[in-house]
């Protein structure tokens, strides 16, 4: 059986924690930056955590963890 590709567009996008969960960046702080708020774009600055239902998938996808 041959080997399984790692999908490059989900492991730049994504890295895992010790505990083997996912962590990404926030949507929305690319443009359009104007209308919001100073709070808002501070809070978009964080990453968090994958939900796990997708995370199931995308490590998957990715064979890290």
């Amino acid at each position: 059986m041959p080997k399984v590709k790692t999908k490059k567009a989900i492991k730049k996008r994504f890295k895992v924690t010790g505990t083997g969960k996912l962590v990404r960046t926030k949507q929305g702080r690319r443009h359009i930056l104007t209308k919001k708020t100073s709070k808002r774009k501070r809070q978009l600055k964080k990453s968090t955590i994958m939900d796990e239902s997708y995370a199931k998938l995308y490590t998957r996808l990715a064979r890290v963890g």
